[in-house]
Order: C-alpha cells, then sequence, then structure tokens
C-alpha cells in the first residue's frame, strides 16, 4: 500500500473578501507519498500558494480534510498546529522571514532551542555550513545577499529534519543564477532528509525537476501527469 504523507479530500478554502466570499480552493482531492517531490504549478491566482498553505495548516481548510502524516489537519487547533509543523514540516517562502536582530546563527537556532533540542546551536551551524555561510554564521540579515538570506531560510526549514519541507516560489525573489543555485541546495536537502518535498513555482525548469507536476486553474486541478503517466 503506498504510503500518503499528504492527503487532501474534497477540500475547499473560502476566504471573505471587501465584496464578499470568494472561493480559493474548490474541492481538491490530492495525494502525495513519502519522498516525492510534487510541482505546483499554474497562472497566478489558480490558488497554488493557497494550497500549499492548507497542506502546511497556515490556513485551516474550510471543507473538506486535510491529512498529514495521518493526522487530520482541519480538526486541529492553533496550538497543536504549530506543534505539528515545528516538529514535521519546514516551510520555504518567497521572502525569507528573518529576524533582523538576530544572526543567521540564531535564526536557524532559535526554533530548535523552542523545540526543546539540546545540541540546537550545532545543528544549526552544521546546517548554515551545509548551505554554504559557514563563514556568515554571524551576520546578521542586513548584512546578507537576498541569496544568502534565502539560504539561511533553507537552513532554518532543514534544520528540525522534517518529514514534509513546503516551498512557496522559493527564488522569486532572486535573479537567475542565484535562484538555480538556491533550488539546487532545495533538491540537496531533500535528498539529505529524505523530506517529501512540494513546491510551489512559475519556473518550467524547475517543475521538471519534480517527480510530478499539478496544474491548477481557478481553484481546480486542471491537470496531474502523475494521472496522465497512469
Amino acid at each position: 500500500m503506498t504510503h500518503l504523507v499528504l492527503d487532501l479530500n474534497d477540500a475547499s478554502l473560502r476566504l471573505n473578501g471587501n465584496a464578499g466570499p470568494v472561493e480559493i480552493l474548490r474541492g481538491i482531492t490530492l495525494g502525495v507519498t513519502k519522498g516525492e517531490t510534487l510541482g505546483l504549478v499554474g497562472p497566478s491566482g489558480s490558488g497554488k500558494s493557497s494550497l500549499l498553505m492548507v497542506m502546511g495548516g497556515l490556513e485551516r481548510a474550510t471543507g473538506g480534510k486535510v491529512t498529514a502524516l495521518g493526522n487530520d489537519l482541519t480538526a486541529m487547533n492553533e496550538d497543536a498546529l504549530a506543534r505539528f509543523r515545528r516538529d514535521h514540516m519546514g516551510v520555504v517562502f518567497q521572502s525569507f522571514h528573518l529576524i533582523p536582530t538576530m544572526t543567521a546563527l540564531e535564526n536557524v537556532a532559535t526554533p530548535l532551542e523552542l523545540a526543546g533540542l539540546p545540541d540546537a546551536f550545532d545543528r544549526a551551524e552544521a546546517e548554515l555550513r551545509a548551505v554554504g555561510l559557514g563563514d556568515r554564521i554571524g551576520h546578521y540579515p542586513t548584512q546578507m545577499s537576498g541569496g544568502e538570506q534565502q539560504r539561511v531560510a533553507l537552513a532554518r526549514a532543514a534544520a528540525p529534519r522534517p518529514d514534509i519541507l513546503l516551498a512557496d516560489e522559493p527564488t522569486g525573489n532572486l535573479d537567475a543564477t542565484t535562484g538555480a543555485i538556491i533550488m539546487d541546495l532545495l533538491f540537496d536537502l531533500r535528498d539529505r532528509h529524505g523530506a517529501t518535498l512540494v513546491l510551489v513555482t512559475h519556473a518550467p525548469e524547475l517543475a521538471a525537476r519534480c517527480d510530478r507536476v499539478v496544474s491548477l486553474r481557478d481553484g481546480l486541478i486542471a491537470d496531474d501527469n502523475r494521472e496522465a503517466a497512469e
């Protein structure tokens, strides 16, 4: 039996806009297996990022069911969701979301400390070295380039050794050369930690590196190349 790390059954997301309710996701049924790399593509406004947020429990589905590692995210309260993400998920955004008053080392180590890991700083340093920032661990975000800041964000996402890595346009704010380096690092992190990776991207060359690509349009799955292959 195929082990589903993420399992969405008729998941929907309705948000209240200025003109009334807006249907962002309109019934998504989708399974992601252990170790799979899934690319989410589609035009702007198709629901890609919203689907990623629902998968991570960062947005709560307003209909249907979302299960991660056998846990029903739709039934958890906010504290339980936060603990689940801390223990099982790493998330990388287009914006780096680093704490400006903390060094690179502190940005990576602090979530590990909050999780009660005794080797937080050693593990943080090891992850920063793994992304090529061994000589920048004492630098603050304002002292680093965008590419370096995104490397810190990657190290922070990977340091807890998550089962699931979620990445939302992680190269969107970077030039092509730096973006390619970041993507190589992201796939390397996936390989080193054996994580399942779900990636939102507009870049065809990046989508082509994924095991499977799901296209969204108007909040629905328009195409799933796994199903096409089958």
